[in-house]
């Protein structure tokens, strides 16, 4: 390669950028690692806590590496669970030097309320849909057949719906922070809310395995309520932009 082009300051950006994401990355896998490591310690209380919601039932496994398999899965979602500050804050602090000062503020205050919107979602979730989805899928067709759940196929099941319902729980704080950059407006999200009402209950649709619409109204209802939250919190924002206007008019 060129000597000179290496010593140029494009080059030498770029080779700083390189730098840097490698050390980030470096940092989360090791975050991970330390994670997948207690979750190995944990892994028959977090086991515990996954098959609660679905009662007295017998899991079983069928293939030779299934239950290796499984506790590989549990320890890795476990692991990465651990690690989601770090991994969080290090994907903000990479980004952060091309965000202007203000996006740089919103970043930063709307960064706990993601976390506490995904805590919320979970836990909507394991306490709220998961147990009553279950007694759908167990009691369906019981007099027919005696259900044998796969242990694997249960953990994944689960595992989707929580993380399904935790980003789906991030609608008040996205649609927030847009309003404060000003990319979207209360009077367009609330212009917009039949399509939200028919979109909340397709997703409730999705996420939830079974079709009973008792189970997908579950599901529907919170993101309506979020979505009008949404509306709330970004004609707060807007409030809150006029107030200085009108101070310094």
């Amino acid at each position: 390669m060129n000597p000179q082009k290496m010593n140029s300051p494009h080059f030498k950006g770029i080779s700083t950028h390189l730098n840097e994401l490698r050390r980030r990355l470096i940092v989360c896998i090791a975050a991970v690692a330390i994670g997948i490591a207690l979750s190995f310690a944990f892994a028959d209380q977090l086991f515990a806590i996954l098959i609660r919601p679905a009662g007295n039932i017998s899991l079983i496994f069928v293939e030779v590496t299934e239950m290796l398999s499984t506790y590989m899965q549990v320890c890795l979602i476990g692991g990465i669970m651990i690690a989601m500050p770090v991994l969080v804050y290090e994907l903000i602090a990479f980004v952060s030097p091309a965000l202007t000062p203000k996006e740089k503020k919103y970043l930063w205050i709307t960064l706990p309320f993601v976390i506490l919107m995904f805590a919320g979602g979970v836990t909507f979730g394991y306490f709220v849909l998961i147990p009553p989805a279950m007694q759908f899928l167990l009691s369906f067709g019981a007099g027919i057949a005696t259900p044998q759940i796969r242990i694997g196929n249960y953990i994944s099941l689960v595992s989707r719906l929580l993380l399904a319902i935790g980003l789906v729980f991030e609608t008040p704080v996205i649609t927030t922070f847009l309003a404060r950059l000003g990319i979207v407006s209360s009077k367009w999200l609330a212009a917009q809310w039949k399509w939200a009402v028919i979109l909340a209950f397709v997703l409730g649709a999705v996420i939830t395995p079974t079709l009973d619409p008792v189970n997908q109204t579950l599901v529907a209802l919170p993101l309506i309520i979020l979505y009008l939250l949404s509306i709330l919190l970004a004609r707060l924002v807007e409030k809150r932009k006029i107030k200085p206007m009108e101070v310094t008019s």
